[in-house]
Protein backbone atom coordinates (compact mmCIF):
# COMPACT_ATOMS: atom_id res chain seq x y z
CA UNK A 1 0.00 0.00 0.00
CA UNK A 2 2.48 2.65 1.28
CA UNK A 3 4.52 1.75 -2.45
CA UNK A 4 1.85 2.22 -4.41
CA UNK A 5 1.25 5.29 -2.69
CA UNK A 6 5.10 6.31 -3.28
CA UNK A 7 4.29 6.00 -7.07
CA UNK A 8 1.66 7.78 -7.41
CA UNK A 9 3.09 10.96 -5.07
CA UNK A 10 6.00 10.57 -7.67
CA UNK A 11 3.96 10.62 -10.53
CA UNK A 12 1.53 13.37 -9.79
CA UNK A 13 2.51 16.51 -10.54
CA UNK A 14 3.80 19.30 -8.13
CA UNK A 15 0.62 21.63 -7.72
CA UNK A 16 2.24 24.10 -4.94
CA UNK A 17 2.28 27.80 -6.36
CA UNK A 18 5.42 28.39 -4.33
CA UNK A 19 8.90 28.40 -6.35
CA UNK A 20 12.29 28.52 -5.16
CA UNK A 21 14.73 31.29 -5.43
CA UNK A 22 16.90 32.32 -8.11
CA UNK A 23 19.58 34.69 -7.92
CA UNK A 24 21.09 36.70 -10.98
CA UNK A 25 24.30 37.93 -10.51
CA UNK A 26 24.72 41.11 -12.94
CA UNK A 27 22.35 44.17 -13.48
CA UNK A 28 23.00 44.44 -16.81
CA UNK A 29 20.17 44.91 -19.47
CA UNK A 30 20.28 40.92 -20.05
CA UNK A 31 20.06 40.35 -16.13
CA UNK A 32 17.28 42.33 -15.32
CA UNK A 33 15.08 41.33 -18.36
CA UNK A 34 15.40 37.67 -17.30
CA UNK A 35 14.65 38.67 -13.44
CA UNK A 36 11.93 40.83 -14.34
CA UNK A 37 10.30 37.89 -16.47
CA UNK A 38 11.21 35.06 -13.80
CA UNK A 39 9.18 37.65 -11.31
CA UNK A 40 6.05 37.18 -13.45
CA UNK A 41 6.70 33.83 -13.82
CA UNK A 42 5.99 33.56 -9.65
CA UNK A 43 9.88 33.29 -8.85
CA UNK A 44 11.48 34.82 -5.90
CA UNK A 45 14.31 36.99 -7.24
CA UNK A 46 17.66 38.11 -5.98
CA UNK A 47 20.44 39.99 -7.58
CA UNK A 48 23.74 39.57 -6.78
CA UNK A 49 25.71 42.70 -7.48
CA UNK A 50 29.01 45.33 -6.39
CA UNK A 51 26.70 47.92 -5.82
CA UNK A 52 23.46 46.88 -3.51
CA UNK A 53 21.96 50.06 -4.05
CA UNK A 54 18.66 49.78 -5.41
CA UNK A 55 17.86 51.67 -8.91
CA UNK A 56 14.51 52.03 -10.75
CA UNK A 57 15.65 49.83 -13.76
CA UNK A 58 15.99 46.74 -11.31
CA UNK A 59 11.85 45.25 -10.81
CA UNK A 60 10.93 46.19 -7.92
CA UNK A 61 9.54 43.14 -6.20
CA UNK A 62 13.41 41.94 -6.28
CA UNK A 63 16.39 42.27 -3.82
CA UNK A 64 19.67 43.61 -4.46
CA UNK A 65 22.75 41.95 -2.18
CA UNK A 66 26.33 41.32 -2.49
CA UNK A 67 27.22 38.27 -4.67
CA UNK A 68 27.84 36.53 -1.65
CA UNK A 69 24.73 37.22 0.42
CA UNK A 70 22.69 36.67 -2.85
CA UNK A 71 24.24 33.33 -3.19
CA UNK A 72 23.21 32.11 -0.27
CA UNK A 73 19.80 32.32 -1.00
CA UNK A 74 19.64 30.43 -3.65
CA UNK A 75 20.11 27.31 -5.09
CA UNK A 76 20.09 28.34 -8.70
CA UNK A 77 22.13 31.22 -9.97
CA UNK A 78 22.27 32.66 -13.32
CA UNK A 79 25.34 34.10 -14.09
CA UNK A 80 24.41 37.46 -16.50
CA UNK A 81 28.31 38.56 -16.77
CA UNK A 82 30.49 38.36 -19.53
CA UNK A 83 33.38 35.97 -19.50
CA UNK A 84 36.09 38.40 -19.01
CA UNK A 85 34.83 39.57 -15.49
CA UNK A 86 34.23 35.77 -14.10
CA UNK A 87 37.42 36.29 -11.94
CA UNK A 88 35.11 37.37 -9.34
CA UNK A 89 33.92 33.98 -8.87
CA UNK A 90 36.94 32.45 -7.55
CA UNK A 91 36.48 33.86 -3.71
CA UNK A 92 32.58 32.81 -4.18
CA UNK A 93 33.63 29.02 -4.66
CA UNK A 94 32.95 27.67 -1.36
CA UNK A 95 29.41 29.09 -1.26
CA UNK A 96 29.50 28.16 -4.44
CA UNK A 97 30.01 24.86 -3.95
CA UNK A 98 26.88 22.15 -5.09
CA UNK A 99 24.91 25.57 -6.45
CA UNK A 100 23.68 25.24 -10.35
CA UNK A 101 25.49 28.07 -12.35
CA UNK A 102 23.49 29.14 -15.07
CA UNK A 103 26.31 30.44 -17.85
CA UNK A 104 24.23 32.18 -20.20
CA UNK A 105 27.00 34.21 -21.68
CA UNK A 106 27.71 34.91 -25.58
CA UNK A 107 31.03 35.53 -27.31
CA UNK A 108 32.03 38.22 -30.15
CA UNK A 109 32.86 35.73 -33.04
CA UNK A 110 32.99 32.32 -33.84
CA UNK A 111 35.39 29.73 -31.84
CA UNK A 112 36.92 32.89 -29.21
CA UNK A 113 38.27 30.81 -26.94
CA UNK A 114 39.89 27.40 -26.81
CA UNK A 115 36.86 26.17 -24.78
CA UNK A 116 33.26 27.21 -24.37
CA UNK A 117 32.33 30.17 -21.66
CA UNK A 118 30.55 27.17 -19.73
CA UNK A 119 33.80 24.88 -19.40
CA UNK A 120 35.78 28.31 -18.24
CA UNK A 121 33.41 28.46 -15.39
CA UNK A 122 33.19 25.27 -14.72
CA UNK A 123 36.79 25.01 -14.02
CA UNK A 124 36.94 28.51 -12.11
CA UNK A 125 34.10 26.86 -9.82
CA UNK A 126 35.24 23.02 -9.63
CA UNK A 127 32.07 22.64 -6.92
CA UNK A 128 29.24 23.93 -9.10
CA UNK A 129 26.34 22.47 -11.81
CA UNK A 130 27.22 24.66 -14.50
CA UNK A 131 24.38 24.45 -17.12
CA UNK A 132 24.48 26.41 -20.36
CA UNK A 133 21.37 27.54 -21.07
CA UNK A 134 19.44 31.32 -22.32
CA UNK A 135 22.28 32.33 -24.54
CA UNK A 136 20.21 32.15 -27.50
CA UNK A 137 17.12 34.31 -26.31
CA UNK A 138 17.54 38.36 -26.29
CA UNK A 139 16.94 40.70 -23.78
CA UNK A 140 14.47 42.69 -26.15
CA UNK A 141 12.56 39.68 -26.66
CA UNK A 142 12.15 38.78 -22.91
CA UNK A 143 11.11 42.76 -22.40
CA UNK A 144 8.71 42.96 -25.21
CA UNK A 145 7.20 39.64 -24.73
CA UNK A 146 7.76 38.84 -28.27
CA UNK A 147 9.58 35.19 -27.94
CA UNK A 148 7.89 33.99 -30.79
CA UNK A 149 10.71 33.65 -32.70
CA UNK A 150 13.01 32.38 -30.14
CA UNK A 151 11.05 30.14 -28.02
CA UNK A 152 13.63 27.81 -28.13
CA UNK A 153 16.66 27.68 -25.25
CA UNK A 154 19.27 25.19 -25.74
CA UNK A 155 20.49 23.50 -22.89
CA UNK A 156 23.05 21.33 -21.60
CA UNK A 157 24.85 20.37 -18.45
CA UNK A 158 26.84 17.45 -17.36
CA UNK A 159 24.82 17.44 -14.09
CA UNK A 160 20.96 15.41 -14.99
CA UNK A 161 19.05 16.74 -11.97
CA UNK A 162 20.47 20.42 -12.01
CA UNK A 163 20.20 20.69 -16.11
CA UNK A 164 16.27 19.51 -15.23
CA UNK A 165 16.11 22.32 -12.50
CA UNK A 166 16.66 24.75 -15.45
CA UNK A 167 14.76 22.83 -17.73
CA UNK A 168 11.82 23.73 -15.65
CA UNK A 169 12.24 27.02 -15.16
CA UNK A 170 12.35 27.28 -18.81
CA UNK A 171 9.31 25.96 -19.42
CA UNK A 172 7.48 28.65 -16.39
CA UNK A 173 8.63 31.12 -18.51
CA UNK A 174 6.62 29.82 -21.41
CA UNK A 175 10.04 28.71 -23.33
CA UNK A 176 10.69 25.33 -24.79
CA UNK A 177 13.54 23.39 -23.61
CA UNK A 178 15.79 21.41 -25.81
CA UNK A 179 18.46 19.21 -24.17
CA UNK A 180 21.89 19.04 -26.06
CA UNK A 181 23.52 17.10 -24.01
CA UNK A 182 26.82 16.99 -21.84
CA UNK A 183 28.64 20.81 -21.55
CA UNK A 184 31.05 19.34 -24.57
CA UNK A 185 27.61 21.12 -26.05
CA UNK A 186 27.96 24.58 -25.15
CA UNK A 187 30.64 25.99 -27.34
CA UNK A 188 28.34 24.55 -30.26
CA UNK A 189 25.06 25.95 -28.25
CA UNK A 190 27.19 29.56 -27.92
CA UNK A 191 28.26 29.94 -32.17
CA UNK A 192 24.47 29.42 -32.40
CA UNK A 193 23.26 33.11 -31.82
CA UNK A 194 27.24 33.85 -33.75
CA UNK A 195 26.14 32.42 -37.02
CA UNK A 196 25.11 35.05 -39.92
CA UNK A 197 22.32 33.14 -42.02
CA UNK A 198 24.44 30.12 -42.33
CA UNK A 199 21.96 28.34 -44.42
CA UNK A 200 21.45 31.20 -47.04
CA UNK A 201 25.39 32.06 -47.46
CA UNK A 202 25.47 29.51 -50.60
CA UNK A 203 22.17 31.07 -52.12
CA UNK A 204 23.02 34.41 -51.55
CA UNK A 205 26.98 33.94 -52.74
CA UNK A 206 25.69 32.03 -56.02
CA UNK A 207 22.88 34.92 -56.83
CA UNK A 208 25.67 37.40 -56.56
CA UNK A 209 27.55 35.78 -58.43
CA UNK A 210 24.99 35.25 -61.28
CA UNK A 211 23.97 39.07 -61.27
CA UNK A 212 27.60 39.86 -62.27
CA UNK A 213 27.87 37.39 -65.30
CA UNK A 214 24.31 38.57 -66.56
CA UNK A 215 24.94 42.10 -65.81
CA UNK A 216 27.90 42.28 -67.81
CA UNK A 217 26.64 40.13 -70.20
CA UNK A 218 23.43 42.30 -71.62
CA UNK A 219 26.02 45.28 -70.92
CA UNK A 220 28.43 44.04 -73.20
CA UNK A 221 25.30 42.90 -75.72
CA UNK A 222 22.15 45.98 -75.20
CA UNK A 223 24.53 48.96 -74.11
CA UNK A 224 27.90 48.63 -75.46
CA UNK A 225 27.32 46.53 -78.85
CA UNK A 226 24.73 49.41 -79.70
CA UNK A 227 27.17 52.32 -78.92
CA UNK A 228 30.06 50.79 -81.02
CA UNK A 229 28.17 49.97 -84.11
CA UNK A 230 25.23 52.11 -84.00
CA UNK A 231 26.56 55.15 -82.48
CA UNK A 232 23.65 54.90 -80.03
CA UNK A 233 23.99 55.45 -76.44
CA UNK A 234 21.51 53.03 -74.67
CA UNK A 235 23.31 53.53 -70.97
CA UNK A 236 20.04 54.67 -69.38
CA UNK A 237 19.06 50.38 -69.76
CA UNK A 238 21.07 49.97 -66.74
CA UNK A 239 18.29 51.52 -64.33
CA UNK A 240 15.42 48.73 -65.74
CA UNK A 241 15.55 47.02 -68.80
CA UNK A 242 18.56 45.09 -67.83
CA UNK A 243 17.31 45.11 -64.43
CA UNK A 244 14.20 43.41 -65.34
CA UNK A 245 16.34 40.97 -67.79
CA UNK A 246 18.63 39.65 -65.02
CA UNK A 247 16.05 39.72 -61.82
CA UNK A 248 13.60 37.06 -64.56
CA UNK A 249 16.38 34.59 -65.22
CA UNK A 250 18.26 34.43 -61.69
CA UNK A 251 14.62 33.70 -60.93
CA UNK A 252 14.12 30.96 -63.34
CA UNK A 253 17.56 29.81 -62.98
CA UNK A 254 17.58 29.51 -59.01
CA UNK A 255 14.06 28.14 -59.35
CA UNK A 256 15.87 25.44 -61.37
CA UNK A 257 18.46 25.22 -58.94
CA UNK A 258 16.03 24.00 -56.26
CA UNK A 259 14.90 20.92 -58.14
CA UNK A 260 18.05 19.84 -59.79
CA UNK A 261 20.00 17.73 -56.76
CA UNK A 262 16.02 15.71 -56.37
CA UNK A 263 16.87 15.05 -60.26
CA UNK A 264 20.94 14.56 -59.17
CA UNK A 265 19.93 12.56 -56.20
CA UNK A 266 17.67 10.28 -58.13
CA UNK A 267 20.38 9.14 -60.78
CA UNK A 268 22.92 8.60 -58.11
CA UNK A 269 20.42 5.83 -56.12
CA UNK A 270 19.37 4.37 -59.46
CA UNK A 271 23.25 3.76 -60.22
CA UNK A 272 24.33 2.34 -57.11
CA UNK A 273 21.21 0.65 -56.45
CA UNK A 274 20.69 1.61 -52.93
CA UNK A 275 19.65 4.44 -50.29
CA UNK A 276 22.02 3.91 -47.79
CA UNK A 277 25.20 5.30 -48.76
CA UNK A 278 25.65 8.80 -48.45
CA UNK A 279 25.47 11.57 -51.01
CA UNK A 280 28.84 13.58 -52.00
CA UNK A 281 29.14 16.32 -49.29
CA UNK A 282 28.57 19.19 -51.87
CA UNK A 283 25.00 17.53 -52.66
CA UNK A 284 24.18 17.20 -49.47
CA UNK A 285 24.57 21.31 -48.64
CA UNK A 286 23.10 21.53 -51.81
CA UNK A 287 19.98 20.01 -50.94
CA UNK A 288 19.40 21.55 -46.98
CA UNK A 289 19.87 24.65 -48.70
CA UNK A 290 16.82 24.18 -51.44
CA UNK A 291 14.67 26.13 -49.21
CA UNK A 292 16.78 29.27 -49.24
CA UNK A 293 17.23 29.07 -52.94
CA UNK A 294 13.32 29.03 -53.66
CA UNK A 295 13.04 32.03 -51.35
CA UNK A 296 15.61 33.83 -53.41
CA UNK A 297 14.47 33.17 -56.59
CA UNK A 298 10.88 34.48 -55.41
CA UNK A 299 12.49 37.89 -54.58
CA UNK A 300 13.94 37.75 -58.01
CA UNK A 301 10.10 37.09 -59.27
CA UNK A 302 8.84 39.94 -57.35
CA UNK A 303 11.13 42.28 -58.22
CA UNK A 304 10.35 41.22 -62.06
CA UNK A 305 6.71 42.08 -61.61
CA UNK A 306 7.57 45.15 -59.98
CA UNK A 307 10.26 46.40 -62.89
CA UNK A 308 7.02 44.76 -65.65
CA UNK A 309 4.63 47.28 -63.86
CA UNK A 310 6.54 50.39 -64.15
CA UNK A 311 7.27 50.01 -67.82
CA UNK A 312 4.49 52.03 -69.45
CA UNK A 313 5.17 55.08 -67.62
CA UNK A 314 9.21 54.94 -68.58
CA UNK A 315 9.58 58.07 -71.09
CA UNK A 316 11.97 55.34 -73.87
CA UNK A 317 8.55 53.58 -73.99
CA UNK A 318 6.38 56.74 -74.37
CA UNK A 319 9.01 58.29 -76.85
CA UNK A 320 8.41 54.69 -78.88
CA UNK A 321 4.98 54.61 -78.67
CA UNK A 322 4.21 58.32 -79.53
CA UNK A 323 7.08 57.78 -82.48
CA UNK A 324 4.97 54.80 -83.24
CA UNK A 325 1.55 56.59 -83.61
CA UNK A 326 3.43 59.78 -85.63
CA UNK A 327 4.32 57.47 -88.10
CA UNK A 328 0.76 55.89 -89.01
CA UNK A 329 -0.29 59.34 -89.32
CA UNK A 330 2.06 61.02 -91.55
CA UNK A 331 2.04 57.81 -93.86
CA UNK A 332 -1.89 57.87 -93.06
CA UNK A 333 -1.70 54.33 -92.69
CA UNK A 334 -3.08 52.03 -90.02
CA UNK A 335 -1.36 48.77 -89.12
CA UNK A 336 -3.69 46.02 -88.55
CA UNK A 337 -3.77 43.77 -85.48
CA UNK A 338 -1.79 40.88 -85.50
CA UNK A 339 -3.53 38.21 -84.41
CA UNK A 340 -0.95 35.30 -84.20
CA UNK A 341 1.29 38.20 -81.73
CA UNK A 342 -2.09 39.19 -79.87
CA UNK A 343 -1.70 35.31 -78.95
CA UNK A 344 2.25 35.12 -78.09
CA UNK A 345 1.92 38.12 -76.01
CA UNK A 346 -1.40 37.23 -74.06
CA UNK A 347 -0.24 33.84 -73.56
CA UNK A 348 2.92 35.27 -72.21
CA UNK A 349 1.52 37.24 -69.70
CA UNK A 350 -0.82 34.20 -68.72
CA UNK A 351 1.74 31.90 -68.14
CA UNK A 352 3.84 34.51 -66.34
CA UNK A 353 0.88 35.50 -64.02
CA UNK A 354 0.15 31.52 -63.36
CA UNK A 355 3.47 30.56 -62.38
CA UNK A 356 4.33 33.88 -59.95
CA UNK A 357 0.96 32.68 -58.43
CA UNK A 358 2.23 29.25 -58.09
CA UNK A 359 6.03 30.97 -57.42
CA UNK A 360 3.99 32.73 -54.17
CA UNK A 361 2.04 29.63 -53.12
CA UNK A 362 5.40 27.83 -52.92
CA UNK A 363 6.83 30.57 -50.62
CA UNK A 364 3.84 30.54 -48.05
CA UNK A 365 4.16 27.26 -47.69
CA UNK A 366 7.71 27.30 -46.87
CA UNK A 367 6.98 29.23 -43.70
CA UNK A 368 7.04 27.35 -40.22
CA UNK A 369 3.46 28.31 -39.23
CA UNK A 370 2.25 27.00 -42.92
CA UNK A 371 4.33 24.06 -42.46
CA UNK A 372 3.47 22.42 -39.62
CA UNK A 373 -0.20 23.09 -40.16
CA UNK A 374 0.37 20.56 -42.89
CA UNK A 375 0.74 16.97 -42.95
CA UNK A 376 3.92 15.73 -44.93
CA UNK A 377 1.65 14.27 -48.13
CA UNK A 378 0.07 17.86 -48.40
CA UNK A 379 3.65 19.65 -48.41
CA UNK A 380 5.42 17.19 -49.98
CA UNK A 381 2.47 17.42 -53.25
CA UNK A 382 2.75 21.26 -53.18
CA UNK A 383 6.84 21.41 -52.98
CA UNK A 384 7.15 18.93 -55.36
CA UNK A 385 4.17 18.27 -57.79
CA UNK A 386 3.04 22.09 -57.91
CA UNK A 387 7.16 22.72 -57.88
CA UNK A 388 7.65 20.79 -61.05
CA UNK A 389 4.67 22.55 -62.42
CA UNK A 390 5.95 26.05 -61.68
CA UNK A 391 9.28 25.41 -63.22
CA UNK A 392 6.88 24.22 -66.20
CA UNK A 393 5.10 27.47 -66.09
CA UNK A 394 7.90 29.79 -65.87
CA UNK A 395 9.68 28.05 -68.51
CA UNK A 396 7.30 28.35 -70.92
CA UNK A 397 6.89 31.84 -69.98
CA UNK A 398 10.46 32.69 -71.56
CA UNK A 399 9.99 30.25 -74.15
CA UNK A 400 7.05 32.17 -75.53
CA UNK A 401 8.46 35.46 -74.51
CA UNK A 402 11.37 34.73 -76.94
CA UNK A 403 10.96 31.63 -79.07
CA UNK A 404 10.70 33.29 -82.00
CA UNK A 405 14.40 35.02 -82.00
CA UNK A 406 16.33 31.50 -81.18
CA UNK A 407 16.76 31.20 -84.83
CA UNK A 408 16.95 35.14 -85.87
CA UNK A 409 20.43 35.90 -86.56
CA UNK A 410 19.47 39.75 -85.27
CA UNK A 411 19.54 38.34 -81.92
CA UNK A 412 23.10 37.46 -81.67
CA UNK A 413 25.26 40.22 -80.99
CA UNK A 414 29.08 39.67 -81.09
CA UNK A 415 27.90 36.01 -82.02
CA UNK A 416 26.46 36.18 -77.80
CA UNK A 417 23.05 34.69 -77.42
CA UNK A 418 20.44 36.65 -75.50
CA UNK A 419 20.42 36.07 -72.14
CA UNK A 420 17.64 34.80 -71.59
CA UNK A 421 18.60 31.69 -73.48
CA UNK A 422 20.92 30.69 -71.44
CA UNK A 423 18.81 31.18 -68.68
CA UNK A 424 17.17 28.02 -70.62
CA UNK A 425 19.72 25.85 -70.27
CA UNK A 426 19.39 24.33 -66.59
CA UNK A 427 15.73 24.15 -66.64
CA UNK A 428 15.32 22.70 -69.62
CA UNK A 429 18.05 19.83 -68.75
CA UNK A 430 15.78 19.66 -64.94
CA UNK A 431 12.11 19.23 -66.88
CA UNK A 432 14.07 17.01 -69.28
CA UNK A 433 15.71 14.17 -67.14
CA UNK A 434 13.01 14.61 -64.49
CA UNK A 435 10.69 13.65 -67.50
CA UNK A 436 12.96 10.39 -68.22
CA UNK A 437 12.42 9.28 -64.59
CA UNK A 438 9.07 9.50 -64.71
CA UNK A 439 9.30 6.45 -67.12
CA UNK A 440 7.87 3.27 -65.21
CA UNK A 441 11.38 1.60 -65.88
CA UNK A 442 12.71 4.03 -63.86
CA UNK A 443 10.35 4.72 -61.56
CA UNK A 444 9.60 1.56 -60.11
CA UNK A 445 12.76 0.86 -59.44
CA UNK A 446 13.23 4.07 -57.89
CA UNK A 447 10.46 3.68 -55.80
CA UNK A 448 11.79 0.45 -54.72
CA UNK A 449 15.18 1.74 -53.86
CA UNK A 450 13.53 4.32 -51.73
CA UNK A 451 11.58 1.93 -49.69
CA UNK A 452 14.71 0.03 -48.68
CA UNK A 453 15.17 -2.50 -51.59
CA UNK A 454 18.84 -2.85 -52.64
CA UNK A 455 20.42 -4.24 -55.34
CA UNK A 456 23.81 -5.54 -53.94
CA UNK A 457 23.09 -5.74 -50.07
CA UNK A 458 26.53 -6.24 -49.34
CA UNK A 459 27.70 -3.17 -50.26
CA UNK A 460 24.77 -1.10 -48.43
CA UNK A 461 27.35 -0.41 -45.22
Amino acid sequence: MNKNSSNIMALAPNTSNKRETVCIFGTGDFGRALGHKLIQSGYPVVFGSRSTQTSSLIPKDAEVLSHAEAAQKAAIIIIAIQRQHYNFLTPLAEILHGKVLVDISNNLKINQYPESNAEYLAQLVPGAKVVKAFNTVSAWALQSGTLDASRQVFVCGDDMEAKQMVMDIVRALGLTPLDQGSLLAAQEIENYPLQLFPMWKFPILLSLGLIAFFFFYCLIRDVIYPYVYENKDYSFFIAISIANRICPILALILLALVYLPGVLAAIIQLYRGTKYRRFPDWLDKWMLCRKQLGLVALAFASLHVLYTLVIPIRSFVRWRISSHIISQVLNNKTEPLDTTNAWLSDSYLALGILGFFLFVLLGITSLPSVSNNVNWREFRFVQSKLGYLTLVLCTAHTMVYGGKWFLSPSSYRWYLPSAYMLSLIIPCTVLVVKFVLVFPCLDKPLTQIRQGWERNPQYSE
